[in-house]
């Protein structure tokens, strides 16, 4: 089966400075891929170079089969950026049945988009009213609602309660039994072991490309964060240099 993206020697400069250095992977169709990484790695630039808003130096990247950013895959890609991305002089609800409106929905899938987020008891509060976390939430079911074949989210999870996190993290399974593909930014390692494939980036280098499984046999650790650590030592012993998919 085809990949959901193909990614090959993706340079991205900003300036004089390079932010990322020819990276090359691929996200199955139908899995939950996390990108994970410390704050500034390159994460939100690389999403932003898959749904086609960011400038590349050189390199390639596919998108279910087409250009990123080509007119096609306007309704066929959601994304959700760090910042919320909804209006805040509308409700919640209203948010959502606007964007339902323009992917051809009905308010019935918006109202179930903001149930599955779990802004139901919510639905009728400004989002100008709402906390960080629950705005980000509110920009999910907006993202959502569209039912997109693959869903890019930058750091979903910042500021939200564990318990939601686990609720989130559930709902991308469920998208993915689907069919659905996700791919799932995060600087916190924790969240790792919830992928089913990891792409794992330091200060725009990829360290690896791999399952969590996968992983943890490469580096001899369970501790996916202490194998991540060993996996950018190697690296670094190697001048920066590293095989993604070294087994």
């Amino acid at each position: 089966m085809q990949d959901a993206i193909t990614i090959r020697d993706l340079v991205v400069d900003r300036g004089r400075r390079r932010v990322l250095h020819g990276i090359s992977c691929a996200v199955p169709r139908g899995s939950v891929t996390g990108l994970l990484g410390p704050s500034g790695s390159g994460k939100t630039t690389l999403m932003r170079a898959v749904v086609g808003v960011q400038v590349i130096g050189g390199g390639s990247v596919t998108v279910l089969g087409q250009p990123a950013g080509a007119a096609p895959l306007r309704r066929r890609v959601g994304y959700l950026t760090q910042a919320p991305s909804v209006y805040a002089d509308l409700t919640v609800r209203e948010n959502a049945r606007y964007f339902a409106a323009l992917h051809g929905r009905r308010a019935t899938d918006a109202d179930r988009a903001v149930a599955e987020v779990g802004l139901g008891g919510a639905a009728t509060q400004l989002v100008g009213t709402l906390s960080g976390g629950q705005r980000s939430r509110a920009s999910l079911a907006c993202a959502l609602v569209g039912e997109p074949e693959l869903i890019v989210l930058d750091e979903p999870t910042v500021g939200q309660d564990p318990v939601l996190r686990a609720d989130l993290w559930a709902r991308f399974h469920a998208l993915a039994a689907t069919g659905t593909t996700l791919l799932v930014s995060s600087h916190v390692m924790d969240e790792a072991a919830r992928c089913d494939r990891l792409l794992l980036i330091r200060q725009g280098r990829l360290v690896a490309d791999d399952t969590p499984d996968g992983v943890r046999a490469r580096t001899g650790v369970d501790d996916l964060e202490e194998a991540f650590l060993r996996l950018i030592r190697t690296s670094e012993a190697r001048g920066g240099r590293t095989d993604a998919r070294e087994q």
